[in-house]
């Protein structure tokens, strides 16, 4: 991989380093088989018909963890020395980032220390714990996740593991896409949610070089517009905290690497609004018979809500994920 880019850039510029290539997202592939789950991909006449395009979706909420997380987790975690891995390693995350690294470090004989919200779903807090971690909260209004994160790796000598801020989550999380493919033969459009960027970075890298013209299409939570406000400026912008339901998605602005490739390789972004997306996720359990988690649902949601025009034959669709505690679950869509 080559060096991070130094600077900002916009949609369609050809001047910045191939960060993560095909090849990472392929070698990432190759660690993760046996390890991460190879997710299904559920196709529905009824959607299909709604939409008027055949629609794959890739379910993500079927990755172990519950989450596409995972696949970046492991890809980043399994390349730590002996000696660090016996140290163990720290990372921030509102809630998948934390289950994905807590349960690669407990597969690979390792520790995690994470650092959450106080207000994660109970859900994620449970599961995190459940995987081994020991959790570290703080106010993610108030605090800051990265300066907390950073702080408590160098006090106890832990290996920092970013959610998307780096080549080896982003190669990781572009084995969704790549899997996708590999399973469908070339689509039109790829619609995938967007949060700090790695599943979109690594989703690019991996459509574009597989399926050259592919539209890839971001979507996030209206209240949470950094990407798109970013391409639009040509630099990472950095918004208040949003406030949406789709708490993997509330991310205050992209990250540099995730910007620096989404900037070259995204076609758009779309917006959903919260009741969009509860529409999706009621949709996703009556008529598929998946549960999604807020986040998971935006592409499915920009899809039901007629965003995508002119809407192209064939779609992909990443779901994300789905962790969603039934007592959360039933309060969204009561």
């Amino acid at each position: 991989m080559t060096p991070s880019p130094s600077g900002p850039t916009g949609p369609g510029s050809t001047d910045v380093p191939d960060v993560v290539t095909l090849d990472d997202v392929r070698d990432a592939a190759r660690r993760l088989t046996g390890v991460a789950h190879r997710t299904p991909v559920l196709r529905s006449r009824t959607l299909d018909a709604l939409v008027g395009a055949e629609v794959h979706l890739k379910c993500e909420n079927f990755q172990r963890v519950g989450a596409f997380k995972f696949r970046g987790a492991y890809n980043a975690l399994s390349r730590l020395s002996p000696e660090q891995l016996a140290r163990g390693v720290a990372a921030y995350s509102s809630g998948n980032h934390a289950q994905a690294v807590a349960l690669a470090a407990r597969e690979l004989g390792s520790h995690a220390v994470i650092v959450m919200p106080e207000d994660t779903p109970e859900s994620k807090k449970d599961a995190t714990a459940g995987y081994g971690a020991e959790i570290v909260t703080y106010d993610r209004y108030t605090g800051d996740r990265v300066a907390i994160g950073r702080k408590l790796a160098d006090a106890r000598g832990l290996a920092l593991i970013p959610p998307y801020e780096h080549p080896h989550i982003i190669a990781g999380q572009g084995t969704a896409a790549l899997e996708l493919i590999e399973e469908t033969g070339p689509l039109d459009a790829l619609l995938t949610p967007v949060g700090g960027g790695g599943l979109m970075a690594g989703s690019a890298t991996a459509a574009t070089a597989l399926v050259p013209g592919i539209r890839m299409i971001g979507v996030e939570p209206a209240a949470g517009d950094d990407t798109l406000r970013s391409l639009a400026a040509g630099h990472p912008v950095t918004i208040p905290v949003p406030r949406t339901i789709a708490d993997g998605q509330a991310a205050e602005r992209p990250g540099e690497l995730t910007f620096a490739i989404n900037g070259r390789l995204l076609d758009s972004v779309v917006l959903v609004t919260d009741d969009e997306i509860r529409t999706a996720m009621k949709f996703a359990f009556e008529r598929l018979k998946i549960v999604t988690e807020p986040s998971g649902a935006s592409g499915l949601a920009a899809l039901l809500a007629g965003h995508i025009a002119p809407l192209p034959p064939r779609v992909g669709v990443i779901i994300s994920g789905g962790n969603v505690g039934v007592e959360r679950f039933l309060e969204l869509l009561g």
